[in-house]
């Protein structure tokens, strides 16, 4: 009776340490949860500063909590406190990554938009620190040099419209005009000049040359108007990112699978460009590869040069042995040709399917009216806009779209079997 009677007395008191311990983690997770609730609503109503001021309270609390970390720096980006947005980004990434590996049921921060939004305000604190270097030091050589390696690694991280103006801006207030020699530099086909260590792309990129190029045609009436344009030298990648190229970037990143991923990465696929991505998932990847969207300008100069082609390849009508078109059916993945078979396609600078295969997405918003006033150096497209710009043709489309002027929106969410990408590069 007295052993029986002692088994109860411990199982009690193991009950009760029990209830004690999932009391104190209930306890543990709800700490900070008031903050964090007002803390988000203040930031959906554009409060920043009280939203901030809530969330950094809640985080005293319980400094784990990934999402908190994230609204935090969603409130310090909307008060442009950039440093605060990108330090609390990257820790509710590493706290996120955490939480997957120990297999949590918390909810996810979302992977892709926390990466690209970490990109942006690290390319802001970048131009400010080279804004105040320029305005403060421009006696200093070296506060100038400070200011053009701040300038080069924001430009590195991919600038969206509004940072590209004040990027131009900013060089333009630099006491003398960049010249490095291109020969000197890293090569993207991963041989070396004279100074620098081989490049680790995965493609071999093509330089466009600086220079004035005609772009438009009389063809169609967003194409209109014919005008000249200037643009700086880039690289381009001389084939589109194919599907064993997008494998790798999956497998590093943890990034969403495509649609019909299982029918593309096949051994049959791996050398066919990769559709089914969307305009995120092009800039995510040229990201990932040191690299970034080509703009629509860029886009139709490694297209047709300067000569004012129709075509990459001249004047001359398509064939079947200039581009692949005019395919009935996706077929799995077989009505796309592997990258680089048209020899008799390629561009003035030795690119491949600028023309067929797979449309391709630019870093633009499109807009019919754009030519109208688009700036004659270097555009990079409307500031706002509701679709993006594709080019190129697909395997699916009539000759009629590959032509080099060609101008086709979408989307930038669609994730279409016949939208593909290649990426371009600042020299």
């Amino acid at each position: 009776m007295r052993q029986m009677l002692g088994m109860v007395t411990l199982l009690c008191l193991f009950i009760g340490a029990e209830v004690v311990v999932h009391s104190m983690v209930a306890q543990a997770a709800d700490v900070g949860e008031k903050e964090f609730t007002r803390g988000k609503d203040l930031l959906n109503e554009k409060q920043y500063q009280e939203a901030r001021a809530a969330l950094e309270a809640g985080l005293t609390k319980n400094a784990t909590n990934a999402q908190a970390h994230f609204n935090l720096a969603e409130a310090c980006r909307g008060l442009k406190a950039w440093a605060c947005a990108e330090e609390h980004y990257e820790t509710a990434l590493q706290l996120d990554a955490k939480s997957s590996a120990t297999g949590s049921t918390k909810p996810r921060v979302h992977k892709a938009t926390a990466w690209r939004l970490l990109d942006e305000v690290t390319a802001w604190r970048l131009l400010d620190e080279a804004k105040g270097l320029i305005a403060g030091g421009k006696a200093q050589p070296d506060k100038m040099k400070q200011a053009e390696d701040s300038l080069d690694s924001a430009n590195q991280l991919g600038l969206n419209n509004e940072q590209q103006t004040l990027y131009q801006q900013l060089q333009a207030k630099l006491p003398r005009q960049r010249s490095v020699a291109l020969s000197n530099r890293p090569k993207p086909d991963g041989s070396t000049g004279a100074a620098g260590q081989a490049d680790t792309l995965d493609m071999p990129m093509a330089l466009v040359p600086a220079g004035e190029f005609t772009m438009g045609s009389n063809m169609a009436d967003d194409e209109k108007l014919v005008h000249h344009v200037y643009l700086n030298a880039f690289y381009m990648d001389k084939y589109e990112v194919t599907v064993g190229q997008y494998a790798k970037f999956l497998e590093v990143t943890d990034m969403e699978e495509p649609p019909d991923w299982y029918i593309m990465n096949q051994p049959q696929h791996q050398k066919r460009p990769v559709v089914n991505v969307d305009w995120e998932d092009a800039v995510m990847y040229c990201k990932w590869a040191g690299k970034r969207l080509p703009t629509e300008a860029e886009w139709e100069k490694a297209a047709r040069g300067t000569d004012g082609r129709i075509y990459p390849w001249g004047n001359e009508a398509p064939t079947r042995l200039h581009a692949n078109y005019g395919r009935k059916e996706w077929n799995n993945h077989l009505s796309l040709v592997p990258v680089g078979s048209f020899e008799e396609g390629r561009s003035p600078y030795g690119i491949y399917d600028m023309a067929g295969n797979a449309w391709e997405w630019v870093s633009d918003w499109y807009d019919y009216d754009y030519y109208k006033n688009s700036p004659r150096r270097n555009p990079i497209g409307p500031a706002t806009g509701d679709s993006k710009v594709v080019r190129g043709g697909s395997w699916l489309y009539i000759s009629e779209f590959l032509r080099s002027a060609h101008r086709f929106s979408a989307q930038p969410t669609n994730k279409h079997f016949g939208y593909g990408f290649r990426c371009a590069k600042t020299p």
